[in-house]
């Protein structure tokens, strides 16, 4: 049997060992306390108490009956019950969706009223929910135990202690496969960066319900396993190598003299400067953002801006057509949930000092609660920036820049993706997305670029001896429910073109024209971004007008992205096609989150945000839900290894006509006196 140490190029092990180092069994206390608001998560023993209804539930309570518990997630309220809650309401009931599975092929979605401890709702949707940890490591035994694999291992000097194995998610490719929840396991030669050391071409199709290899794929005899020399990352190899011909870096820290400026009510609920939200852990969207609202700084006002906001969907396809890597397009956070994926921040690194974290409590296969110890992280940041500034001969004034962070890091397998919520005393939210960890990589036997024919496809970068980085997408879809002074919002496109003066009219030949339009219906709101056809998107509120008589709004400003090049009935790209258009905007429906659908696993692709939009429903003077797809094209380069730099990109929620004016104008300067200078002292 292999070793069940962390691996995957996709989350899987790693979930295992998430599990095993997160779990407690007696509650901590903020986890225990009884809940204080409508969207605060289910807590410890809320999930144990859902356990027991499921044990004593007639059609689980049989022996080896019970299914295996996939997520235990708060039912929250209907919208309209949350708007009208204010602190001090009692709370709505507490309800609670279950989502589990018995094989072979039996999904379960279960609605729990806690109060009563009653099932509400009991149905068997279609498709499957996400592998649990016994679905992975059943799938892996079941590889390892089958003669043909383990002669194949053998025909390259290996027995199965001396790899590690992924049991990776499979797409969806046609009709033969939608019978059964298939695993393709493929290995790795161990070692302490064992990412970078492929068996190249071996997978094992595994019928994980059946614990049955259905076939062995095997096209890399041949191809050598990279010695891995030198790709241990880990500071304790490192600080014993030679350093860097640099100058060091002294350790930087943000010092805050009167401590933090924001303040974290019950557990949920963020203040800071003029903004309040409730935060909250997810194990799907690693964390969500609700009730984001400001307070009007010439009236004092409390103003709605966004309902709920986080990330939707991943979608990283791979781009090798060969059999052992056709099947790598990933939709990572249905697949396997950034969330659960997520190990604890690293404190003073991932985050500053004075960073608060927030601790998140999930269910384990059985049903079990167990924490997740910190999942989010909180904290202020200068980086020196700007807010405002203008100069003139006796008139010198600049303001600082100071924002507030929320952080989550999610670890699926190989990639580790760090997303923030970004809140700026001006109203802005920015949302900035950044990719690190290693490289999903390919075996050759190429050792140099001389040795591969001409015309021949790499499909990647050889990027060191007998190792390619294979090019790929990265596609993360975000899910806002904007509420701009209130639920009934339109969606309003500014179209620049160039317009040609009249003769005689002006010794100008052009000039930039700004043309405004409503979007209608869903299909009016579909957009692909480009440079020399721009467009500026606001989300307003047409009933709430400024004294000018401006629509209030916001605005969605893009920074870099990419979009797909894939063929639209690529099955790939079906599954993802919330990656056709950059922009979507889409009438609320609770039931409409998920960006590639409710069940992504083996999904065909009949259930996204792009079905959804097709209807065409009308979206005017209407509650409505903005979706935007940042994107990234890889192309992998030799610094990517063994550890890649981290590269981000962004975009922005800004307010337009929403303030009566610059919103920080009152903002006060630095001087040298808020800010004491510590120095060190020389030893007597």
């Amino acid at each position: 049997m292999a070793s069940l140490r962390p691996l995957l190029p996709i989350a899987a092990l790693l979930l295992l060992l998430l599990f095993l180092i997160s779990f407690h069994s007696d509650p901590p206390p903020i986890l225990s306390r009884t809940p204080s608001h409508p969207l605060d998560p289910l807590t410890f023993d809320e999930i144990a108490a859902i356990r027991s209804i499921l044990v004593s539930y007639p059609p689980f309570a049989a022996p080896n009956q019970f299914p295996a518990i996939h997520s235990i997630s708060l039912d929250e309220p209907p919208k309209l019950i949350v708007l009208r809650w204010r602190p001090g309401d009692p709370l709505p009931p507490r309800r609670a969706t279950v989502t589990a599975y018995s094989p072979p092929g039996h999904t379960h979605l279960i609605s729990i009223d806690l109060p009563s401890g009653r099932v509400l709702h009991h149905s068997n949707p279609s498709g499957f929910p996400f592998l649990t940890i016994d679905d992975m490591r059943r799938a892996i035994a079941t590889a390892l135990n089958d003669p043909s694999f383990l002669q194949s291992l053998n025909a390259r000097g290996l027995s199965s202690s001396d790899v590690n194995c992924a049991p990776l998610s499979p797409g969806w490719f046609g009709s033969e496969e939608d019978h059964c929840r298939l695993v393709k396991v493929q290995c790795f030669a161990a070692a302490p960066n064992f990412y970078l050391r492929p068996i190249e071409g071996l997978t094992a199709i595994v019928d994980v319900d059946a614990a049955l290899v259905i076939r062995i794929s095997d096209s890399g005899p041949g191809i050598p396993i990279s010695a891995g020399e030198d790709t241990d990352y880990r500071y304790s190899t490192q600080r014993n190598k030679p350093r860097s011909f640099s100058n060091p870096i002294n350790p930087v820290s943000l010092e805050q003299v009167g401590g933090p400026s924001y303040f974290i009510e019950n557990s949920h609920v963020i203040k800071w400067a003029s903004w309040e939200f409730h935060l909250k852990p997810d194990a799907r969207a690693g964390s969500v953002v609700s009730r984001a609202r400001l307070r009007d700084p010439e009236s004092g006002e409390w103003r709605s801006v966004m309902y709920q906001g986080f990330a939707s969907e991943l979608f990283v396809p791979y781009m090798d057509p060969s059999e052992g890597w056709y099947f790598k397009t990933y939709l990572d956070s249905g697949e396997y949930g950034f969330g659960v994926s997520s190990m604890p921040l690293v404190r003073l690194n991932d985050c500053p000092r004075n960073a608060h974290y927030m601790d998140a409590v999930f269910a384990a296969t059985d049903g079990s609660p167990f924490v997740r110890p910190d999942l989010i992280c909180i904290f202020e940041r200068y980086d020196g920036d700007v807010a405002w500034r203008h100069a003139q001969p006796h008139i010198r004034e600049a303001r600082p820049k100071i924002t507030l962070v929320v952080r989550t890091a999610a670890s699926v397998g190989n990639y580790d993706y760090i997303v923030d919520w970004e809140f700026q005393t001006d109203g802005i939210i920015k949302v900035k997305v950044s990719l690190s960890g290693m490289l999903l990589v390919k075996g050759t036997t190429y050792q140099n670029l001389s040795q591969v024919p001409e015309g021949e496809d790499l499909h990647g970068t050889l990027i060191t001896d007998n190792i390619i980085g294979v090019v790929h997408d990265h596609f993360l879809s975000f899910y806002m429910d904007m509420d701009i002074d209130g639920p009934d919002n339109s969606f309003a496109k500014f179209h620049m073109i160039k317009q040609e003066t009249s003769p005689g009219e002006s010794p100008r030949k052009s000039y930039m024209k700004v043309i405004g339009s409503i979007a209608k219906t869903e299909k009016d709101a579909q957009v692909k971004l480009s440079l020399y056809d721009p467009y500026e998107f606001h989300i307003i509120n047409p009933s709430r007008t400024s004294g000018v008589g401006n629509p209030s709004g916001y605005k969605l400003v893009p920074s870099a992205t990419a979009a797909s090049l894939l063929d639209l009935d690529d099955p790939p790209q079906r599954r993802g096609a919330f990656t056709n258009n950059q922009i979507w905007v889409t009438p609320y429906n609770k039931s409409e989150q998920w960006a590639g659908g409710r069940f992504v696993y083996q999904g065909h692709g009949d259930d996204t945000l792009a079905t959804w939009s097709d209807r065409d429903r009308g979206i005017e003077n209407k509650d409505i839900v903005l979706w935007y797809t940042l994107g990234f094209h890889h192309i992998p380069c030799q610094e990517d290894y063994p550890i890649m730099p981290t590269v981000s990109s962004s975009f922005e929620l800004k307010p337009v006509n929403f303030f009566r004016r610059n919103p920080i104008l009152r903002a006060p300067p630095y001087t040298e006196v808020d800010l004491p200078v510590c120095s060190v002292m020389a030893s007597l």
